[in-house]
């Protein structure tokens, strides 16, 4: 079972940029799919940002297109989340997650399995 542990959370202005880290506890690293999901306040969890196991292919959720980056260092067992021109509405809590089998369905909740604790990303206006 694999461990995920975010990192790089904090408070920003609009147009500040970020970048989270998800370190995670497998050596096997580059065996999982990896993906960003946030969930702000009152809302329901939704998917940012998904990288394949080799970092080919991404996807992005069409509210960061052409501002956050996702990609990950397989040597490290990390995936980031390079996150520029952030906006008030980016505020949410920030979550990674992984899964060895993911489909065609990378922006559903559902078919990740590993899911780390969060960290929260404030953006003021």
């Amino acid at each position: 079972q694999v461990q995920l542990d975010e990192s790089g959370g904090g408070l920003v202005q609009a147009g500040d940029s970020l970048r989270l880290s998800c370190a995670a506890s497998e050596r096997a690293f580059s065996s999982y799919y990896m993906a960003w999901f946030r969930q702000a306040p009152g809302k329901e969890r939704e998917f940012v940002a998904h990288i394949s196991r080799f970092g080919r292919t991404k996807y992005y959720a069409d509210s960061v297109k052409g501002r956050f980056t996702i990609s990950r260092d397989n040597a490290k067992s990390t995936v980031y989340l390079q996150m520029t021109s952030l906006k008030p509405e980016d505020t949410a809590v920030y979550y990674c997650a992984a899964d060895r089998n993911l489909g065609t369905n990378y922006y559903q909740i559902g078919s990740y399995d590993y899911w780390g604790q969060g960290t929260q990303v404030t953006v003021s206006s």
